[in-house]
């Protein structure tokens, strides 16, 4: 794990304020944390304790009520919505509970289309076969998403996410739709992803279990961040 003296993320007092009709809904209250270059951070906490909410406004989803996230040292939190993606095409890559593949495209198709998308124009098909060499898929790059198992989908779309190289990862939820044995087998490809490459990955889970792949868990609470503790991938490698 990498010791950088700059966080590759940070929030500064963080604040997240939704309004539901006449009611203020804090999300998020004072958050203030600091991920470095090559860390696996896990968050977690009760439905509604604001986790979501913060990966949300680490990937440039959203503009905060008030203070900042600075990616790289870089401030993202004022930039319009312009500014905020550019950031999210060139330093984040982003895997969701929902796989979000497109069924009507092959796994190559849905590799092929992120270059189309980002207007990098088209993906050497090199890289595309070391992807789904790195995710154990390769044998899998002409069929349909509805022909892999739910495991196979979630590795093909942390592929997608990797296609340009970003050198953040945020997943929300990544094994919350798997049953436990493709929930290890994934947490088991992020982790190597992290040890091989040094890829920095924030992971929201619920599963405590799950969590513990991390070198950090941010365990929070009602908006807060109520403690900070090492997880098993860090004491592993003590």
């Amino acid at each position: 794990m990498s010791t950088a003296a700059l966080p590759i993320l940070e929030t500064i007092d963080l604040e997240m304020v939704y309004h539901v009709g006449k009611v203020e809904v804090h999300a998020l209250r004072g958050v203030n944390i600091q991920v470095q270059k090559g860390e696996f951070c896990s968050i977690v906490g009760p439905s509604g304790s604001g986790k979501s909410t913060l990966l949300h406004l680490l990937g440039g989803l959203a503009s905060p009520s008030s203070g900042r996230v600075l990616i790289d040292g870089g401030e993202i939190s004022r930039s319009d919505d312009a500014g905020r993606t550019r950031v999210r095409r060139e330093k984040i890559g982003f895997v969701f509970q929902r796989f979000n593949l497109l069924p009507t495209l092959s796994v190559r198709g849905n590799l092929e289309i992120v270059g189309q998308i980002r207007g990098n124009g088209p993906v050497p098909r090199a890289r595309l076969m070391e992807l789904l060499e790195m995710v154990g898929l390769p044998h899998k790059a002409e069929m349909k998403p509805l022909d892999l198992s739910g495991g196979e989908q979630q590795r093909i779309a942390i592929a997608r996410a990797l296609v340009m190289s970003p050198p953040i990862l945020l997943a929300d939820e990544p094994t919350g739709n798997l049953d436990s044995v493709n929930s290890a087998n994934v947490l088991e490809l992020m982790r190597e992803l992290n040890e091989r490459l040094g890829q920095t990955v924030v992971m929201i889970t619920h599963n405590p279990d799950a969590a513990e792949t991390g070198h950090r868990i941010f365990e929070m609470k009602d908006g807060h961040v109520v403690r900070t503790r090492a997880g098993a991938g860090v004491r592993a490698h003590a």
